[in-house]
């Protein structure tokens, strides 16, 4: 990670971590990097999810822009995915989201985009780091009529439900799908689009009001969905995050159908139909045995990457790939988009869903998820990395490693958007894997305390 810049973006407690000039600055160190190249006056889209904090770190962000002579253009409340959709395709530069994705209220983060659509690659983050941090004296502010000037694109919205509606070809009139916005950035753009395909839809957590996104709703809070789901006999519940770029789904009972039986539903539909590139889909090493399981017994070549969804597309880009994505519901579908996106993601499961005639019990059943244990350690900034010298916790790492054998696995990792050490263990017997994650998780803590 970066400097700045984790997996997914700048990130922190916004005002007092992710402050006003530290917005600012990033506002005017991406205008200069981003739009070097051009030959022009630079326009730079920047879209927002509905964390009170969202419109301070807009008008910081703002005026970095147009202190270096770019144009800011403001698309309002619209899902992560929508900025990438939009920059790509309305000549924009760059582009720019705010929000912290599925993290509570307090947080707000800082998303680029290429003009290409794509996130960021690492060597131009850290260009654009190493302009705050080392050299800000080479940010040559304008005056005069130099500056740029800020304005508005209200057709945000509905050229992107617009798009996202032509990307299914099924009326799925006769399902009845429950949709909860976690109070986000869906909240503006997921009922058009449910409706428009012909869906019965029911909104839970569809309701902003600047301090309630993600707060016990979303995917990171799925028990209201299946609750709601069962009582009101829908056939579907898809829950997203803060910023509409993840999706989780239940089924009609109520279980939860998560980002790997996603991917997997979706892989197998676009094999079925001779779509899946080299019969392959792209997860990574958190991605649930499972899902393995399932790809070997498929003819799917599942590769793992790096927890992160860059990393995941890095590996669609290389290999030539269309699918891939993480257990948090990131899912990638790279022929139509060029990030995650949690509302392009719901409309394919309603399309295959609908093209099957089955309960959406009988669908997800293709792959058997292994029990997972996932314990979390807070650690301070100064220890982040030195964990892993520890030879306390590398010892019991290597003890249920044998225990465990090829019925199991381990994996302990720093959290790339928050201060913390993920202990995740999974394998065939849950009494084992749940010993063995406490016990690491225990060693893990001491060390955090030491």
């Amino acid at each position: 990670m970066g400097r700045l810049f984790g997996t997914d973006g700048a990130r922190g407690v916004a005002i007092t971590e992710l402050t006003c000039e530290m917005a600012m600055q990033i506002g005017r160190a991406a205008a200069l990097v981003l739009t070097k190249e051009a030959k022009h006056r630079a326009k730079i889209f920047i879209g927002k999810d509905t964390r009170i904090s969202s419109d301070i770190l807009e008008a910081a962000l703002c005026a970095g822009i147009c202190s270096v002579g770019a144009e800011a253009v403001k698309l309002g409340v619209v899902p992560t995915p929508a900025v990438a959709y939009l920059v790509r395709t309305h000549g924009a530069d760059a582009g720019v989201m705010i929000s912290a994705s599925h993290n509570s209220v307090e947080f707000n983060g800082i998303k680029l985009f290429a003009a290409t659509g794509y996130k960021l690659p690492d060597a131009t983050e850290e260009e654009i780091e190493a302009l705050i941090l080392d050299h800000p004296e080479k940010i040559e502010l304008q005056s005069d009529i130099r500056v740029g000037a800020i304005s508005e694109y209200t057709n945000a919205k509905e050229d992107y439900i617009s798009y996202l509606a032509g990307c299914v070809a099924t009326d799925c009139s006769g399902i009845r799908v429950a949709l909860d916005c976690a109070n986000g950035s869906s909240s503006t753009t997921a009922e058009e689009l449910f409706t428009r395909l012909g869906a019965e839809v029911h909104m839970l957590s569809a309701s902003p009001d600047g301090t309630n996104i993600n707060k016990n709703c979303g995917s990171t809070h799925m028990e209201n969905l299946m609750a709601y789901v069962k009582e009101h006999d829908c056939d579907l519940g898809l829950a997203f995050d803060g910023d509409a770029d993840r999706c989780l789904a239940v089924d009609e009972n109520g279980a939860l159908v998560d980002g790997d039986k996603i991917i997997a539903i979706c892989a197998q539909a676009l094999q079925q139909e001779g779509k899946l590139k080299k019969d392959t889909a792209v997860v990574t090493v958190m991605t649930n045995l499972g899902f393995f399981h399932f790809a070997k017994a498929n003819q799917i070549d599942a590769k793992a990457t790096k927890v992160g969804d860059r990393y995941v597309l890095e590996e669609m880009l290389a290999g030539g790939y269309n699918i891939g994505g993480e257990q948090s519901g990131h899912i990638i579908f790279l022929d139509e988009a060029t990030t995650g996106d949690g509302e392009l993601s719901g409309i394919k499961l309603l399309e295959i869903l609908k093209k099957s005639g089955k309960k959406m019990s009988e669908v997800a059943s293709l792959m058997e998820t292994f029990p997972q244990v996932l314990y979390n350690v807070t650690i301070q900034p100064q220890k982040k990395g030195l964990w892993q010298d520890d030879a306390d916790i590398a010892a019991m790492i290597e003890k249920y490693t044998a225990i465990l054998g090829e019925n199991g696995r381990i994996l302990v990792r720093e959290s790339g958007t928050e201060p913390l050490i993920r202990v995740m263990v999974e394998g065939k017997d849950a009494a084992q894997i749940e010993t063995a994650a406490q016990a690491i998780t225990e060693q893990v803590k001491i060390f955090a305390a030491s």
